[in-house]
């Protein structure tokens, strides 16, 4: 490649995985640990204050690789990869949505299922990291592999019918028809005693749906990334950083998610166009001897720059266009009147739920029937 690499110090990275352990850490003690439904206000701060953290270290990672002579490159890189990162994050909120809706999650438990996702997906891609990093390192037909997958996911999204069978795969069906699943809530435990028999809740089942999602969108968004930078720590910093405040951005912009109609759509012009330049970059690197001799087929590969320019200029286009057409309007008076309709009786729902577990339960005790939805039927 022409662009140098960057050297990172064992140091670096160790006080990098520290500080985002921290953070989630941090996250799971003072704001999930205790189930509660966050306000509008909350959601806002900490996604603003979690938005922030991420273009400040982006600042200050620019700021350092450029004094090292390195110019704007890593810098644009991160910044390229943090916004295609967390607008494919937003689009997985789709599915985490449809999932928690199909079974019928509490309200105020959601958080630490979102928690879970991120943790779970931050894993899962932190693996698929080191995987690719290895590949690309050694073998150029990667990329063409790369751009195929995301070929392949951009059709995928243009479809828009992935999402009806989000919370029905294979496993959550054998879950519900062979093992022993509650048909109720026990708060957030994954597991309860009915009638002194041992058995799980839909708790774990909304567990493993999200777990499953979250491998099959880290196969989407790796490649994705590794289409703008092939710089490992890159494309950790601007993974890592798409997923923190992912969950008190569900909250803010729930009411939000269906009004994106275009957003698929978007998504799937930004993963073609890092498709294409998946393969650009293959062909200027090319070593495959039945290609072009083995010789580079291009002298030119796709910049930076013009990389972050088509993603911000689609996304706005995206929405803006969403919100303005009429159908997007359609779904914001939807949305505004569902809002309404639930912040008329807050209290009530409240006490409901309240008064439901006292009658539902002897003094406090055994599970409480916060949701009689078990997914039995399949779901």
């Amino acid at each position: 490649m022409d662009d140098p690499n960057l050297a990172v110090s064992p140091l670096v990275w160790g006080i990098t995985v520290a500080v985002i352990v921290g953070l989630l850490a941090f996250d799971f003690i003072f704001h999930v640990r205790k189930a509660h439904e966050p306000t509008l206000r909350e959601a806002a701060v900490w996604s603003a204050i979690y938005v922030g953290l991420a273009v400040l270290f982006g600042a200050v990672f620019w700021w350092i690789t450029a004094g090292q002579g390195y110019g704007s490159t890593f810098g644009g890189e991160y910044f390229a990869g943090y916004i295609t990162e967390k607008a494919l994050s937003v689009d997985n909120l789709f599915v985490f949505l449809v999932i928690m809706a199909s079974f019928k999650v509490p309200r105020a438990d959601q958080q630490k299922v979102l928690l879970f996702g991120i943790v779970f997906a931050l894993i899962a891609r932190s693996a698929f990291i080191a995987v690719g990093a290895a590949l690309v390192a050694q073998f150029v037909w990667v990329f063409y592999i790369f751009g195929l997958i995301l070929f392949y996911t951009a059709l995928t999204l243009l479809k828009d019918d992935s999402e009806d069978d989000a919370a029905d795969n294979f496993v959550i069906r054998f879950a519900t028809k062979r093992l022993n699943t509650t048909d109720y809530y026990d708060g957030d435990k994954l597991f309860t005693y009915e009638n002194g028999k041992r058995m799980m809740t839909p708790m774990l089942l909304v567990m493993i749906a999200i777990g499953g999602t979250d491998l099959l969108f880290a196969l989407d968004s790796i490649p994705a990334i590794f289409g703008l930078t092939q710089e490992s720590y890159i494309v950790f910093t601007a993974t890592a950083f798409s997923l923190m405040g992912l969950r008190q951005l569900f909250f803010l912009i729930d009411g939000l998610l269906d009004r994106l109609i275009y957003l698929s759509y978007g998504l799937a012009i930004i993963l073609a166009f890092i498709g294409v330049k998946l393969f650009i970059h293959a062909l200027h690197e090319n070593d495959i001897s039945w290609i072009n001799g083995g010789d580079p087929v291009l002298d030119w590969e796709v910049s930076t720059g013009l990389s972050l320019s088509v993603i911000c200029g689609v996304l706005l286009v995206t929405v803006i266009a969403s919100l303005a057409s009429p159908k997007g309007r359609e779904m914001a008076k939807q949305g505004n009147a569902r809002e309404e309709s639930g912040l008329a009786t807050p209290e009530g729902s409240s006490s409901s739920s309240s008064s439901e577990d006292s009658d539902g339960t002897a003094g406090g005790a055994g599970p409480t029937n916060l949701e009689k939805n078990a997914p039995t039927d399949g779901r």
